[in-house]
């Protein structure tokens, strides 16, 4: 059975509104959500917000529809990016699972695909997308294991934002050839949310191929969390090892086809 997620619910000051958008995530079947705070720089130094516990939004998390186990639920920073300054990696962003940018010129798009340290992309919804999409950094983000995302949220409140994303998402699945997209609602309302199968058609109105549609909803956002290191479980990525100073030599590592799992080979301790 496919394991559905939505990475891209907007947080909300109101408690009320944030847990109503994750339990009727739950009721339409995704397992997982991320609660996506979204930074937009007005100058150099701009404070990046503290996420808010997930346990503080539930004292139960409601239980996955048609599973017996309650919705994961993670914190997502999205940089709205318009100059080079807006995005320096710092101890801040270590507070989220997922860190995305939403590149607004050509060459923040471009450094966004080849040299960002950052989980996901995101293309223009709301308006025309300002830019035109070259193969070469696309493909550069593809090689690094960096996701695509188009929301269709936007779509849903207003008519010329449906010509927005469309096109924009036409455009761009055009260049990456449906490799690396994910599909999430950005939604700030329940009434936003869809489910994924629903989503899953709205991916061959943007010209994915049936197997492309459903993995945006799935598979690939399961990636997303492998390239930052959250896949929920106990395994670990080798650069979280590193990065962690732990000496390899105490661990056992399985056999290469047991480990290597799309882009990440998982480790894990003696018991």
């Amino acid at each position: 059975m496919s394991v559905f997620m939505d990475l891209n619910i907007i947080s909300s000051n109101d408690k009320n509104r944030l847990k109503s958008i994750i339990e009727t995530a739950a009721h339409l079947g995704y397992s997982t959500v991320a609660i996506n705070y979204v930074v937009e720089p007005q100058q150099k130094k701009t404070e990046i917000p503290k996420p808010q516990s997930v346990s503080d939004i539930f004292d139960k998390f409601p239980i996955i529809q048609g599973k017996s186990s309650p919705i994961k639920v993670l914190n997502r920073l999205t940089i709205v990016a318009s100059d080079a300054s807006h995005f320096r990696l710092t101890s801040e962003y270590k507070n989220f699972d997922l860190v995305a940018v939403y590149p607004k010129t050509e060459k923040l798009f471009h450094a966004a695909c080849m040299t960002f340290d950052v989980d996901i992309i995101c293309i223009a919804a709301t308006e025309k997308q300002p830019f035109h999409f070259k193969r070469a950094p696309v493909n550069g983000a593809i090689d690094r294991g960096v996701f695509f995302e188009i929301c269709y949220a936007a779509a849903i409140r207003d008519n010329i934002m449906r010509r927005y994303t469309i096109s924009n998402a036409f455009v761009l699945i055009e260049i990456c050839k449906g490799k690396n997209i994910i599909l999430s609602s950005g939604a700030e309302r329940s009434l936003e949310l869809r489910g994924p199968y629903d989503i899953a058609n709205l991916g061959l109105v943007f010209s994915l191929s049936d197997g492309d549609a459903k993995a945006a909803v799935s598979t690939n956002c399961r990636s997303v969390l492998l390239h930052g290191g959250k896949l929920m479980g106990k395994s670990l990525t080798i650069s979280h090892f590193f990065s962690k100073g732990i000496n390899l030599y105490h661990m056992v590592l399985f056999p290469v086809s047991l480990l290597f799992d799309l882009q990440s080979i998982h480790l894990y301790w003696l018991a």
